[in-house]
């Protein structure tokens, strides 16, 4: 009798929890959106941030004053690419060599590579960046 009443509350309880997986799991699927970049803002303003809201992808809006740099760092496990909408400015890297950025150019960067961004010109450098995994 018990191993009976065991199953049925093992059933009933599957039965409530079911529905509600399912609904945590297309919560957890990205969906299609768009994002409206501040165009009056200086920094890095978040665009995705990953998963969920994304499969692996990360990215974000970058704003540099003229003379200013976001600072060394390291892609580690993921790719990305600059898309420079305004500006120039320099890719720098840990061995001294540059990209140069510039409007209407992508700039690739691959896996396991230190570099910065700085603002070269005389006016805003404008770019959107877009990480991924690269494994």
């Amino acid at each position: 009798m018990n191993l009976v009443r065991n199953h049925i509350s093992c059933g009933l309880l599957l039965s409530l929890l079911f529905p509600a997986f399912l609904a945590a799991q297309s919560a957890a699927q990205p969906r299609p959106k768009v994002i409206v970049l501040d165009r009056s803002e200086n920094g890095i303003q978040p665009v995705l941030n990953g998963p969920p809201e994304t499969a692996t992808m990360r990215s974000g809006y970058v704003v540099l004053d003229p003379g200013h740099a976001v600072g060394k760092h390291s892609t580690e496990n993921h790719e990305e690419v600059l898309i420079v909408l305004e500006g120039q400015g320099e890719m720098l890297f840990h061995d001294g060599s540059t990209l140069e950025l510039k409007a209407h150019t992508a700039l690739y960067c691959p896996p396991q590579t230190e570099h910065d961004v700085k603002n070269t010109g005389s006016a805003k450098l404008r770019y959107v960046y877009v990480v991924a995994n690269a494994r």
